[in-house]
């Protein structure tokens, strides 16, 4: 028996077993082999293909890909939020392989990737899906693309991204193992898990844990207790673009709307574009700024002044040790202080060290050893 037949017969027990108390622990080992044998398939046929995945070298301030299926207008779409020329065509599989272009906004660079199109299946391996995925997982943010026309694709794409791990708008589980030498497995929650603590060890002995101290702070289940075990899930933000609104009588908004409602998404909360007609290219940039939350520092070089053309991005929450990190050389071994302009500061100039954290727009000057 392959592994395909083991994953489904164990796929066909934990849908036909009700899930109650009695049931909770049974059902957690199941998916616990689950995850494993999935794993195990994936290893096996990256294996057998010689690995892969597309190698997309990553560059610019952050990373956006372009989700969606053939023919939604991803490759128009690139050439209208960046400076990229993508062959266009009206037909399937037209983008053959990953391709890149640059977004510059708002003083960075962001780098947009459209993927080749997801089909269905895309994560057992149909249509080169699993490269596709691969590069998908490097990235920073997730747009789904989706056709007016077709918003029903929106579920099967997250479908198939679920069950390649990655995880779409969520947090990593609140939850740390720690392995120990001795002592069995110790629960310690600072709330109710919501499992029964033989449910939870079991979980963690199908994954190979017998000494283990797990650390609890968030109410679980038996899928949140899995992804914080293993270590192959991604969890990556997302926005939904629904493109070619020019195609579609206004009278129809209302219905357009309430689709969009039926398979999950908040009409206030997508985008509606026309990457044809360039409509909502605006909006969309703007939305991606948003998401990606990140935080533009302007130099004050020695002899030079500020630098109000190329400023150095670093995520939200950064702190002046991060901004060093970023610029490299050797900024931490002669860090003295450094003096803050802006919204992060409390005063002009203010004497700052390398646990501040900076804010979007201000202007740092480093004062160094000699």
């Amino acid at each position: 028996m392959g592994l395909e037949d083991e994953i489904e017969i164990i796929r066909e027990e934990i849908a036909s077993t009700p899930y109650n108390k009695s049931t909770e622990a049974h059902i957690g080992r199941l998916k616990a082999k689950l995850a494993q044998k999935k794993e195990e398939l994936e290893k096996q046929q990256s294996s057998g293909s010689g690995g892969g995945g597309y190698a997309v070298p990553k560059t610019g301030d952050a990373t956006v890909a372009l989700v969606g299926f053939p023919s939604v207008g991803k490759s128009t779409l690139l050439n209208a939020v960046t400076n990229a020329d993508s062959e266009v065509g009206a037909y399937e599989f037209t983008t053959i392989s990953v391709e890149p272009g640059m977004m510059h906004y708002r003083d960075a660079n962001v780098q947009i990737l459209d993927v080749p199109g997801l089909i269905e299946g895309a994560a057992s391996g149909r249509g080169r899906g699993k490269e596709v995925l691969s590069v998908i997982r490097t990235a920073d943010l997730l747009v789904f693309v989706i056709s007016v026309f077709e918003i029903e694709q929106y579920a099967a794409l997250r479908e198939e991204l679920e069950r390649n791990q990655i995880r779409l708008d969520e947090e990593p589980p609140a939850v740390r193992i720690e392995q120990r030498n001795q002592g069995g497995i110790r629960i310690t929650a600072a709330v109710d898990p919501g499992l029964e603590e033989d449910t939870i060890r079991d979980v963690l002995h199908e994954h190979g844990y017998i000494n283990a101290v797990v650390t609890i702070r968030e109410e679980l289940s038996v899928d949140r207790l899995i992804d914080a075990i293993m270590d192959n899930r991604a969890y990556l933000p997302s926005i939904t673009a629904v493109n070619k609104v020019d195609l579609i009588d206004p009278e129809f908004a209302a219905d357009v709307k309430q689709e969009l409602r039926a398979h999950d998404l908040d009409p206030d909360e997508v985008v509606f574009i026309s990457a044809e007609e360039d409509r909502g290219i605006d909006a969309l940039q703007e939305r991606i700024w948003e998401e990606l939350e990140l935080v533009r520092v302007y130099l004050d070089k020695p002899g030079r002044g500020v630098d109000w053309d190329e400023p150095l991005v670093v995520p939200a929450g950064s702190t002046i040790a991060d901004a060093m990190d970023r610029l490299g050389g050797d900024f931490a071994g002669r860090f003295r202080f450094a003096r803050v302009t802006g919204e992060s500061a409390k005063h002009d100039e203010q004497q700052v060290g390398e646990d501040h954290v900076l804010a979007d727009g201000d202007v740092v000057k480093f004062i160094l050893q000699r």
